[in-house]
């Protein structure tokens, strides 16, 4: 057991670039793109999570909507503009990542003329809770 450790211990390290010594050519590094404390995660024993992709075309919105629990938007291309009710809007542009808080009212929009925006969305949920909640 103690090996197993020891070897899991060096496998993220070399997977991080911790480790000592020479850093191999063509290694993977993983790049932080977003890390921020959130509340309101889900507390069940088990947790649904999912990896979601949407395409939205030139003046497309989502519909008026909450989240029960955090998610987290990451976008591939274009830039994405989220209203959220008593918050200045944000956006979001291709390689950036936003955490929507939960149980806040929203819409989110692609202002562009001319550009696709496409992004993927990730979400942990209490299992069986819907993506979202939409409003009138």
């Amino acid at each position: 057991m103690k090996l197993f450790h020891r070897f899991a211990r060096l496998a993220c390290l070399c997977w991080i670039g911790l480790s000592p010594g020479v850093h191999a050519q063509g290694t993977a590094r993983p790049e932080l793109v977003l890390s921020e404390a959130v509340a309101g995660m889900p507390q069940g024993e088990r947790q649904s999570v999912r990896v979601l992709t949407a395409s939205l075309k030139p003046g497309d919105k989502t519909v008026f909507h909450t989240h029960r629990f955090p998610v987290t938007v990451y976008i591939l291309e274009g830039a994405f503009t989220l209203e959220m009710e008593d918050r200045l809007p944000v956006v979001v542009s291709a390689g950036q990542a936003f955490v929507e808080p939960p149980n806040v009212k929203m819409t989110g929009y692609n202002r562009s003329a001319s550009d696709v925006l496409r992004l993927v969305i990730f979400y942990a949920s209490d299992i069986d809770t819907p993506f979202l909640d939409p409003l009138q």
